[in-house]
C-alpha cells in the first residue's frame, strides 16, 4: 500500500544532531554534555523510568523537571558553576540560537509539494513548543503535529504511533517514519509501519526517494 503521510522526528531530524544541541547547551552553560545526561538519567530513575519521560510524557512541569536536574549536578559536581544555566526555564536557553536542519526542511516541503502529507511526531515538553517550532518555522505546513508531552505517551510505545494513525486516518502500512532513534523505527516497523533511520541527510534522501519511486510516486 502507498504511503500516504510522512512522519518527520524533530529532534536530530528537523533540528541539528542531538549531539550537537548538547555541545551547544555545554557552550551556553558550561556543564558538560555527559554530567547533563547523567543528571537527565537520575531523575529520571527517582521515577522508574526512562531518561526523559517525565518531561517528554508530561509528568513533570519544566520547571520541576529543572530543579531537580540543578538538585542532581549539585550531588553529583559539588563545585560545579551553575550560574549561567536557567534550568527552570531550560527550553528557552536549550533553543536560542539553535538553527534547523535546512536539508531535511527542504526535504519535508518537497514531500508536501508531492502531494504527500507530512506530520512531525516528536517526543517533546509542553513548555518547549513555542521554541522548537520557532526553529524548524513549518509546522504551518503540517498536515497533523503528535506531540508526546500532549498524549502522555512516547516513541517507541505502541500507543503514540495508534494515536498518530488515528489523527491521521491511516493504516499502518500508509505510514512512514523518519527518526534519528534506530529503537523508534524498529517499534513503527513491528506495528507495520514503514520507517527510515536517519543517519545523515544524504543517505535519508535517497532512501526517501526511493521508497516513493518504488510506490510510483517523485518528489
Amino acid at each position: 500500500m502507498n504511503t500516504k503521510i510522512v512522519w518527520f522526528d524533530f529532534g536530530g531530524v528537523l533540528s541539528p544532531p542531538i549531539s550537537d544541541l548538547f555541545i551547544s547547551y555545554f557552550l551556553k552553560t558550561g556543564i558538560q554534555p555527559k554530567d547533563l545526561q547523567l543528571a537527565m538519567k537520575h531523575v529520571a530513575d527517582d521515577m522508574h523510568m526512562d531518561i526523559l519521560s517525565p518531561i517528554e510524557k508530561g509528568i513533570l512541569t519544566e520547571q520541576e523537571w529543572g530543579y531537580r536536574l540543578r538538585e542532581k549536578l549539585r550531588i553529583n559536581i559539588p563545585k560545579i558553576d551553575l550560574s549561567r544555566a536557567h534550568l527552570e526555564e531550560f527550553g528557552c536557553q536549550w533553543f536560542q540560537n539553535i538553527q534547523p536542519n535546512k536539508i531535511m526542511i527542504d526535504t519535508f516541503c518537497r514531500v508536501k509539494c508531492a502531494g504527500i502529507k507530512v506530520g512531525i511526531l516528536t517526543n517533546n515538553v509542553s513548555e518547549w513548543e513555542p521554541y522548537w517550532k520557532e526553529v524548524i518555522g513549518i509546522e504551518d505546513l503540517a498536515d497533523h503535529i503528535v506531540d508526546s508531552c500532549k498524549i502522555h505517551c512516547r516513541k517507541p510505545e505502541r500507543s503514540i504511533f495508534k494515536f498518530a494513525e488515528e489523527k491521521a486516518k491511516c493504516q499502518p502500512e500508509e505510514c512512514l517514519l523518519i527518526d534519528d532513534v534506530e529503537e523508534n523505527c524498529n517499534a513503527a516497523i513491528s506495528i507495520g509501519w514503514k520507517s527510515i533511520h536517519f543517519e545523515n541527510n544524504t543517505n535519508t534522501v535517497i532512501k526517501l526517494f526511493e521508497q516513493l519511486s518504488h510506490e510510483g510516486m517523485t518528489l
